[in-house]
Formats: C-alpha cells, sequence, structure tokens
C-alpha cells in the first residue's frame, strides 16, 4: 500500500489563520508564527472548525483494495476519484492478502485457489463477450483498486478521528495513519493534537493544554 500526497493548499496554516482572523477584523500579529499557532491551537480547543475548511489535500492511495474504497467512500465530504472496473481489464488484478488469513498456511492456500479460480472465470466470461462490467461480479471484494481522494482539512480531521481508532477496521486505519503522518509534516499546528501510536497502528486525539487544564479544573461555578 503507498499514499501519495498529490495537492495541497499553499501555505495552509496561514490561509486558515487568516480566515479567522477575518472572522473578527483581526489582522494584527506581533510574532507570525507564534500567533499562527496560538490562534489554530484556540480555534480547534473551541470548537470554530468551520476556518479549517479553507485548507485541502488530496491524496492517491495505490495497494488498497475495494474493501477499503467502499468504507472509505462513505465519507460524503470526501471527494473520490477511483479505477473504473467497467473499463479497466482486472483479469490479472492484485487481491489484497487480510494478514489474518496471510498468518494461517492452509487459510492462505485456499484464499489464493478462490482468487484463481475468480480470476480464471473472469477471463473466461471476458472471452465469451461478457462486458468487463459483467464479468466483474465475479471480482473479489479484495481486488486492489487506485483511488484519489480530496477533503478539507476540517473533514481529514473527522476522517483520521473514527478511521484512526483502534476498532477501525485494520485496512483503512493503515492506509489513513499514513494519510495522518503525511499532514502532520505539511500542517503540523492543525493536526498536532493527533497523537500515532505505532506501536498499537492507531491515532487518538490529545486535548490541548488549555483545554487539558479546563478539564481537570472540573465545571465552573458553584
Amino acid at each position: 500500500m503507498q499514499v501519495q500526497l498529490m495537492a495541497i493548499t499553499p501555505n495552509a496554516e496561514e490561509v486558515i489563520e487568516d480566515a479567522c482572523r477575518t472572522c473578527y477584523l483581526s489582522f494584527h500579529r506581533k510574532n507570525p508564527p507564534e500567533s499562527t499557532r496560538e490562534l489554530i491551537t484556540k480555534i480547534l480547543d473551541k470548537g470554530h472548525h468551520s476556518v479549517l475548511e479553507h485548507a485541502s489535500a488530496t491524496f492517491r492511495v495505490l495497494g488498497a483494495s475495494r474493501v477499503f474504497t467502499h468504507e472509505m467512500v462513505r465519507h460524503r465530504f470526501v471527494s473520490p476519484s477511483q479505477q473504473s472496473q467497467r473499463y479497466v481489464n482486472e483479469a490479472r488484478s492484485e487481491v489484497v492478502v487480510p494478514p489474518s488469513v496471510a498468518a494461517a498456511p492452509e487459510a492462505a492456500a485456499e484464499f489464493q485457489r478462490i482468487v484463481e479460480e475468480a480470476h480464471q472465470a473472469y477471463r473466461k466470461l471476458v472471452a465469451l463477450g461478457v462486458p468487463k462490467e459483467d464479468a466483474r461480479y465475479l471480482l473479489p471484494g479484495g481486488t486492489v483498486s487506485e483511488i484519489v481522494l480530496s477533503a478539507n482539512f476540517r473533514e481529514w480531521r473527522h476522517v483520521f478521528e473514527v478511521r484512526c481508532h483502534p476498532r477501525a477496521h485494520w485496512e483503512i486505519r493503515q492506509v489513513c495513519l499514513e494519510m495522518l503522518r503525511v499532514l502532520k509534516r505539511e500542517a503540523p499546528i492543525v493536526f498536532d493534537d493527533f497523537e500515532i501510536d505505532e506501536a498499537r497502528a492507531m491515532a487518538c486525539l490529545q486535548p490541548h493544554r488549555g483545554e487539558a487544564e479546563a478539564v481537570a479544573a472540573g465545571p465552573a461555578g458553584g
């Protein structure tokens, strides 16, 4: 599986800061880098996430399965462009083997046998004149499918929150963790509160210092 960053909003975090400052007509910056971090951290803590929609990122994902893409396209604010099984010949397409299958020799052998039978049947149907769009009904759900995904930063944060969770399916978690690693490098302030646990192959949101202190202090008032 490979994740490639195809495009990202230039100076994304400055764009977000300027959008936020437009709301209050407050454009004075004492120390630009520090002010950017302070403001973005503040809007994340306060839930003022609409300004994150002014920055976006586009990824190409290679080597992942249609099981993954079927889950990914359920995110309605992520725009997908996916390899078409109507027009692309899938006679020798690769199939993702789940780790649980690969770890058991007998299961792996059975898995590969069924995959080869499906491919043989696909090739036979196409040779008999069946359109590829109909022959594809035989193909395994694990068939590899290339896809391009675009979303704004607000939506990527939502995707990472639910898909990097330890209860998320292993493949979409693997892909989303790699996208998160990229965005933590490219937009470190916006995605700073996501903590990646490499050992457990997961990530979760961590409260910022101010937010954590407020939680620790308990509810205000008497």
